[in-house]
């Protein structure tokens, strides 16, 4: 029996997370929820669940919540504060951190601090702070385990060919044994959003509905043009980066339109090993949860013979240009990283009000970075000071404030 603490409970990760754990009641128990806003929600959720503490991060929102889980008996954590305490509850085994953006990163550190295992979802806590993160987790002993599925993909392939003694800690703990000696390459799987199948798209006059048009998908509006950019695959490289310790210029993204080969590992061997299943999250929230083991659970079955085919090209890196910008940056390291993260961020909120075309998001992103010096990625301060930077930056560059 594994306890849970759910960070972004009524976001659709943590939903998601909530039914792998009803569907597993002999190895789960939900022991923390918290959410920014959602109040109704996680009261809700934590009344189903019988979970006696919630953290409400919107001081605001905490303020409704505290009423309306008093009368059941229900503690309300409130604040930034508040969600990283939840975080580090002596009660939790595994926190799944599925916050938006770099409001994961303090709670997955007192995670870490606390001794607990994290399941990230939250792909900005390594982009920015991917030096700093997996630093804390070595001095913790402690495992990061992907909820992405691309990286779960990535991890289950790699659990499946190098001993668990070599793994045992999980992935980062162990990287020579565990990837980088064996590895000759990463492959990471993308849809390629509405546009990577149209070469003839114009993408100066690419409009916000267009981009948010996803063709397969139905996600929040940043993630879904991050997807027509490609800046979301992008940003899943510096993941990898971190989460295997295998250098940028050894993980390849390739466009495969019907999602069911999740990613890909290619052994020095010259071998190759895919992770395959229909795209649901409850698979690689699962696996993150239950690892090392795998349960039995009623899941939708892949059925090859009914998908008749599969599909894989590579991407246009002239036509999306975030990708190169991913790897400038994380050979620049240090900042650079969070800096081209918080520049995208608020690029696509300028490009979503009209403000920006859709190719002046990359634009505003690589002028962003040569404006950057990069400094080490030392502690938590030095990330949100380049991220606030980057921010003013954009706002130097495109008039646009947001």
């Amino acid at each position: 029996m594994k306890s849970v603490v759910i960070l972004g409970s009524t976001g659709s990760i943590g939903e998601s997370t909530l039914k792998v754990a009803e569907a597993l009641p002999e190895a789960i128990r939900i022991v923390g929820l918290a959410t920014r806003t959602k109040v109704t929600r996680v009261i809700d959720q934590a009344l189903e669940f019988g979970v006696g503490v919630v953290a409400v991060e919107d001081p605001a929102a905490a303020r409704e919540a505290e009423a309306l889980a008093r009368p059941h008996g229900i503690a309300v954590l409130a604040g930034a504060e508040g969600v990283a305490a939840l975080a580090a509850s002596a009660e939790a085994d595994t926190v799944v951190c599925a916050l938006v953006g770099l409001a994961g990163l303090r709670p997955v550190l007192a995670a870490m601090d606390a001794g607990h295992d994290v399941a990230l979802a939250t792909k900005e806590v390594l982009v920015s702070a991917g030096e700093l993160v997996m630093r804390r987790r070595a001095a913790a002993g402690v495992n990061l385990l992907p909820v992405d599925s691309e990286h779960s993909a990535l991890f289950q392939c790699l659990q499946s060919t190098v001993s668990q003694a070599a793994c045992v800690r999980g992935p980062g703990a162990a990287p020579a044994a565990c990837a980088e000696a064996r590895v000759e390459r990463l492959l990471l799987t993308a849809s390629g959003g509405p546009f990577a199948s149209r070469p003839e798209t114009d993408f100066e006059r690419v409009t916000p509905a267009q981009a948010l048009n996803h063709p397969r998908w139905s996600m929040g509006p940043k993630v879904t043009v991050d997807s027509a950019t490609m800046m979301n695959k992008g940003l899943e490289v510096l993941e990898a980066r971190w989460l295997f310790n295998i250098p940028v210029d050894k993980i390849g993204v390739v466009v495969h339109p019907e999602s069911i080969v999740h990613s890909l590992v290619t052994f020095v061997d010259g071998s190759a090993m895919a992770q395959m299943s229909v795209p649901d999250m409850r698979f690689p929230i699962q696996y993150a949860l239950t690892w090392p083991d795998r349960l039995s659970v009623k899941m939708p079955p892949l059925d090859l013979a009914r998908q008749k085919s599969l599909t894989f090209f590579d991407p246009d890196e002239s036509r999306f240009p975030c990708l190169g910008l991913v790897r400038e940056a994380a050979r620049a390291g240090g900042t650079m990283p969070a800096v081209l993260n918080a520049a995208d961020e608020v690029a696509v909120q300028a490009f979503l009000a009209g403000a920006l075309p859709f190719a002046g998001i990359w634009r505003t992103v690589e002028a962003v970075m040569s404006a950057h010096r990069a400094g080490p990625c030392a502690d938590f301060e030095a990330v949100f000071e380049a991220d606030a930077w980057a921010r003013r930056q954009v706002t130097a560059v495109t008039g646009w404030g947001g």
